[in-house]
């Protein structure tokens, strides 16, 4: 592709300058090329022999029909910007709500790019740092008597009361194939519940009392695997005073899930209450006294946050294995100083490698393909295209990963750029990323046209045609370096200038994407889909 030497010189100055140090460059005609969205015909997705897909927010594509128009017109597939990470679904106590995740799978319908697994940003920080702070006591009591359900003979188990009332439909048997496995356990309760009550309790299984001194927290845990149905029922502490906590967990594979209450009386009894369709296992029920105890020693710290990646990202994954095909599944593992991510966590910053080391990586892609091994697994970082160090350190990365046979398929590069972003490293990222045989996929791509955060930036058709250039410059040089079978396809980040993260999150003026605040189509859609027809 032609450059004129007019804007490699401005290039190489707005390395070290401000914005408006370069001359004014007339770039489309320098070129000989023309970006107007109204010289182009047809959408992206039709344009691309690869999926192209976009970055979309709840809020709008719930209540915008206009955003959720263009979305489905233009695009083969989504990534939510939100909605999939872990601060955004995980409550204080540990437990998955899924509900406006669910609703936004099934309002997109369309195929979904899993964004983020594992990450140090946007997770529920307060809940992994209590893992470290809850005290263990030194020789941990199952209050609950049979709570793994081996005392019994037939579909019967001591100190369980399995009941079926009001207009439920349902049974309870005894598993002994399907049980916890590492346990040692030789018999599950197996509940199918073929139609929920009016009531949650109209089907419930009744485990025993225990006793508990008022006001202080216990730890309630209970392992499940769904076979089928809604993924849901609620585990609850009633003798005069009523607490429940609502469960929701994935299909086809064992997890622990974890409820920490503060137990107001004391001789609760422990319930299980039925309020969803379908069939589950359950094995191991606790009931543990959480305040008594020493502080957790550091491997104990490392295997409550290890079982808590786990059960995060099989949930995850298990529950969408038939909608989400391909995860980032370990996000910015690296600084820009190309220095492997760890360290102390304050808000919904947390570090997995704190306590467990570089290992959550591998274990992070291990879970994720033990829930679903047909899902295709991204390592996903940013600036590789502009930091040769942290680009080589990825590659050194995944070659690691691929010398343990851990199961990553492919390496997403973000590419947040700017308009003068060097076409050198551009080139040589997208090289270096196809040389490892992976998948490669672009997954946040948008182009600032302010950079440098110019107070009184004034957009303009130069600085839109810039934007445009590299746009176009980007998705050849994707399809000249990495090979057909490799390009896993191009996720553009948010739909319109007014919903941009950088502008939104960041707060900076400027105008990074393919449509202005009008959903008007700029010389940066007429640019991107240029590039997808091979054009310039």
């Amino acid at each position: 592709m032609y450059v004129s030497n007019k804007l490699v010189g401005c290039l190489a100055t707005l390395s070290v300058v401000a914005l408006t140090a370069c001359e004014p460059i007339d770039m489309a005609a320098d070129r000989q090329l023309s970006y107007n969205p109204t010289d182009v015909t047809g959408t992206l997705k039709e344009a691309a022999d690869f999926p192209v897909g976009v970055a979309i927010a709840y809020d709008l594509m719930k209540n915008d029909p206009r955003y959720a128009a263009l979305v489905k017109s233009e695009f083969d597939n989504v990534t939510f910007e939100y909605q999939m990470k872990h601060g955004a679904m995980v409550r204080n106590n540990g437990t998955i709500d899924f509900t406006r995740t669910d609703e936004l799978v099934n309002l997109v319908g369309m195929p979904v790019y899993g964004h983020v697994l594992a990450w140090h940003q946007n997770n529920n920080g307060d809940y992994l740092r209590s893992l470290a702070s809850t005290a263990v006591s030194s020789n941990p009591v199952n209050l609950i008597e049979n709570g793994d359900f081996e005392a019994g003979s037939g579909n019967t188990f001591t100190n369980w009361n399995n009941l079926v009332g009001g207009n439920a439909v349902g049974t309870y048997s005894a598993e002994t194939a399907d049980v916890e496995p590492n346990t040692g356990s030789r018999r599950a309760l197996r509940v199918t519940v073929t139609t929920p009550g009016a009531n949650a309790y109209d089907m419930q299984s009744l485990g025993p009392s225990f006793t508990a001194v008022a006001g202080r927290q216990y730890r309630v845990s209970v392992s499940v695997k769904a076979l089928s149905g809604s993924g849901q029922f609620k585990l609850v502490l009633q003798n005069t005073a009523y607490t429940e906590n609502q469960l929701t967990f994935s299909t086809n594979a064992w997890a622990t899930y974890v409820w920490n209450v503060t137990v107001g009386e004391t001789n609760p009894q422990l319930k299980l209450h039925f309020n969803g369709a379908g069939t589950y296992l359950i094995d191991n029920v606790k009931v543990e006294d959480a305040s008594a105890g020493a502080p957790p020693t550091s491997g104990q710290v490392a295997t409550r946050v290890d079982n808590a990646l786990k059960t995060w990202i099989q949930a995850m994954v298990g529950r969408y294995k038939d909608k989400v095909r391909a995860w980032d599944v370990v996000n910015e593992p690296y600084t820009d100083g190309a220095v492997f991510r760890t360290g102390a966590s304050t808000g919904d910053t947390y570090y997995w490698a704190q306590f467990m080391g570089r290992s959550y990586v591998a274990k992070a892609f291990t879970y994720a393909n033990q829930a679903d091994p047909t899902a295709d697994l991204f390592i996903n970082d940013y600036n590789l295209e502009s930091n040769a160090a942290k680009l080589d350190s990825i590659i050194g990365l995944v070659k690691e990963l691929q010398a343990q046979k851990v199961p990553i398929t492919g390496i997403g590069t973000q590419m947040h750029v700017n308009w003068n972003t060097s076409y050198a490293g551009i080139e040589s990222m997208f090289k270096k990323l196809a040389a490892t045989g992976l998948k490669i996929k672009i997954t946040e791509l948008d182009v600032r046209v302010n950079p440098n955060n110019v107070t009184d930036f004034q957009n303009s058709p130069q600085w839109l045609d810039y934007q445009a250039a590299m746009y176009n410059y980007i998705i050849n040089s994707y399809i000249r370096n990495v090979p057909a079978n490799q390009r896993y396809g191009v996720t553009v980040w948010n739909v319109t200038d007014k919903d941009s993260w950088i502008v939104l999150s960041q707060g900076r003026t400027d105008f990074p994407t393919l449509w202005d605040k009008d959903y008007n189509k700029k010389p940066a859609y007429a640019g991107m889909l240029k590039g997808l027809q091979g054009k310039e």
